[in-house]
């Protein structure tokens, strides 16, 4: 097994309640070395097993989606830049201030703004005041982050497409990864994997369609193969 290395990833979602869990993700999937720890995970475990991973050789991916006020968003950004995780997640609607505080409390953390989360539909837009098509909110949040000078965002595969296009060099982040016989869960907005490829994605995150599968081996395999179909101009996978 393996991993892709450059601008292509594939994080594996460690969205479980124990370390023990966690590492047995890891256990059944040794050659793969990128996962993403979310809040459900680091609120249970806290900072210190996200270090001791990282020094055993995984590459994390925090998934926090921070929103505060400037000051205590930029000092959380450099805590967690401490650690040495390479990818976290903060709320581009926190605004332009919060963004600044986080990108100048970053120095090794790559920042990545979310826009709209893939549970969200219109309906979920509107209940909070939002009347914009959804895509035109992803648009302009996606271009406050560029502004602010993040790394790039998190979208779902609906609008990834038009971020590649507008936003070039950009960490394109797609969660939302269905294949197989996978449900869509909480997940409003889904796409395969080959097809997120396709349209621009460069980080593809993948949990329970992998992790809950009672072969999590070749549902691993399986990604893997749905994944390298798209075209690409990304490099290719090193153990």
């Amino acid at each position: 097994m393996s991993d892709m290395t450059g601008s292509g990833r594939i994080w594996l979602a460690l969205d479980v309640d124990s370390r023990a869990a966690a590492e047995a993700i890891m256990a059944d999937l040794p050659g793969h070395h990128d996962f993403k720890v979310g809040m459900q995970l680091f609120f249970r475990l806290g900072p210190d097993i996200v270090r001791r991973w990282i020094g055993d050789g995984q590459r994390i991916f925090l998934d926090l989606k921070l929103y505060d006020i400037p000051h205590t968003v930029g000092e959380a950004v450099r805590a967690v830049d401490a650690l040495g995780v390479e990818l976290l997640t903060i709320h581009v609607s926190g605004g332009a201030a919060m963004l600044s505080a986080a990108r100048e409390a970053a120095r090794s953390t790559r920042l990545i703004g979310v826009t709209v989360l893939t549970s969200a539909d219109p309906d979920t837009l509107r209940t909070v005041g939002l009347f914009e098509p959804l895509p035109t909110v992803v648009g302009r949040l996606t271009r406050l982050a560029e502004s602010a000078g993040l790394d790039g965002v998190v979208v779902s595969g609906e609008e990834v497409g038009a971020v590649a296009g507008t936003w070039p060099g950009s960490r394109r982040v797609v969660p939302g990864i269905r294949f197989g016989a996978a449900p869509p869960n909480d997940q409003a907005r889904v796409i395969a994997p080959g097809e997120a490829r396709r349209r621009g994605t460069t980080d593809l995150v993948v949990g329970r369609a992998v992790t809950a599968a009672p072969n999590r081996r070749a549902a691993y395999q399986q990604l893997w193969a749905l994944w390298e179909e798209g075209d690409s101009i990304y490099g290719g996978r090193n153990a």
